[in-house]
């Protein structure tokens, strides 16, 4: 099978993972092109891929490039990999001078976020900084290879798919490790084998519930739900079991961070991040609550910060190794072959709705099972969302549709709707000021805000 796989955001660490396709069978000889506005940083990941396919023996091609079109150009498949922080050199968004300000401004109008991907004012920030980047390359591919399909890994990774399904003809899958994670972590409360239990859920990316849990057809959802009521407050993830425990139905996905980010608790904290509840401190730490602020255009330029970084970066590279075997929790290769080859498989995916959850919008983005065939991916039937989810899922829907056309129209007060609307929403007059505030630290990411009107 050869096929044209483009990699952007190359430079991006997570292409490291590029060894499941490499050690692909079905998909030998295929050509990797790796894309980045960085040109050092593609060159040193292609040397390390190509270093890796060379040991595969699957004779793929592997080449870079800072050339958009030439990139997509016939391509079959995409993976993306692109953050919010334009071509800042750090090891991740969570790391970048953006994402500081995202939650270190915040702070001064008593908001307290953790992750900062998913909701909230650093949420919303990361998907306006992110979606002009994506809806140029959906262009680019709607020219250059209109049918094919891109796996998009980035975070906000709802409004990101919103943004692409509503202004792009290109097929967007989301890509995420949630579910397999909690069905994982389900199958340890209940002691039994993860793959033996038929599992039903309902939600968005990192946020959504188990309804049907079955071990060989018989309803364990009653047991899980007994393990865990019998938690105690000192066990992973309490503030998923505690709410899990009153709404009766487990939070499939518990990762307190993530789920704290649906609700307005990250308001209600006094002083700082220490003190921050559940111990979720240890976690803001580590995405981006103690760094310190430096402009961009001075990290990106200072010659002995770019050394210091690239050695870093050129030291994780060095340590990459082709995997043991072909499973991975996002299963891309395993997507991309049945597509291919039009192979119908069952797999987890961010999509449309489009009836799969009949009380929910048909557009609305959601994180479930889906049947592959050489059409792409059709989300399987998960039923109805209880009421206390379908309240929450549909403000958070709603949510993600202002902040894409927010990013879209360069619209202040649509932005400022967004801000209103989200569970972490401050008095008015705060929020107007934080918005300002917010976006002039990203400025030179969002020209749209700043256009005469």
């Amino acid at each position: 099978m050869n096929k044209k796989i483009v990699c952007l955001g190359g430079g991006s660490l997570y292409f490291r993972s590029l060894g499941h396709i490499l050690i692909s069978k079905e998909l030998a000889g295929s050509e990797i092109v790796l894309y980045d506005l960085d040109a050092e940083k593609i060159e040193r990941m292609a040397r390390m891929v190509r270093g890796l396919a060379k040991q595969s023996g699957g004779g793929f091609r592997i080449r870079a490039t800072t050339n958009l079109a030439d990139a997509v150009d016939g391509a079959s498949f995409a993976i993306s990999s692109i953050g919010g922080s334009g071509a800042e050199i750090s090891p991740h968004v969570y790391g970048s001078y953006y994402h500081h300000n995202d939650i270190k401004i915040p702070e001064k109008y008593g908001i307290h976020q953790v992750i900062g991907d998913t909701g909230g004012p650093a949420g919303m920030m990361m998907g306006l900084r992110s979606i002009p980047a994506y809806l140029k390359i959906c262009r680019e591919m709607e020219k250059r290879c209109p049918g094919a399909v891109l796996f998009s890994h980035s975070n906000p990774m709802a409004i990101l798919c919103r943004a692409m399904h509503k202004y792009s003809s290109i097929q967007v899958i989301g890509i995420c490790h949630g579910v397999q994670g909690g069905v994982e972590r389900a199958a340890k409360l209940l002691e039994l084998p993860q793959g033996e239990l038929e599992c039903v859920w309902i939600g968005t990316n990192h946020y959504y519930w188990i309804t049907r849990l079955r071990h060989h057809g018989r309803d364990v959802l009653p047991q899980l739900m007994k393990k865990v009521h019998a938690l105690k407050n000192g066990d992973v993830s309490p503030l998923s079991m505690k709410l899990s425990a009153i709404y009766g139905s487990k939070i499939l996905y518990d990762s307190d961070d993530h789920i704290v980010e649906f609700y307005p608790y990250l308001t209600q904290i006094q002083g700082g991040i220490e003190n921050l509840p559940y111990g979720m401190a240890k976690s803001a730490q580590a995405h981006g609550g103690t760094l310190s602020p430096m402009h961009p255009r001075q990290a990106a330029k200072d010659p002995v910060l770019r050394r210091q970084f690239m050695k870093k970066y050129q030291t994780i590279l060095d340590a990459s190794r082709l995997p043991e075997g072909h499973k991975s929790n996002e299963d891309i290769v395993r997507m991309i072959q049945a597509i291919s080859t039009g192979k119908r498989e069952v797999v987890i995916a961010n999509v449309a709705n489009r009836g799969s959850v009949p009380n929910l919008p048909a557009t609305a983005e959601i994180e479930v099972e889906a049947v592959t065939d050489s059409c792409g991916v059709r989300p399987v039937y998960m039923g109805e969302a209880p009421l206390v989810l379908k309240a929450m899922l549909e403000k958070r829907f709603a949510w993600h549709e202002l902040v894409v056309d927010a990013a879209v129209t360069g619209n202040r007060q649509t932005a400022l709707q967004a801000l209103m609307l989200d569970d972490m929403a401050i008095r008015p007059e705060l929020a107007e000021a934080m918005l300002r505030e917010m976006l002039v630290a990203s400025r030179d990411l969002l020209p749209q805000f700043f256009k005469k009107r």
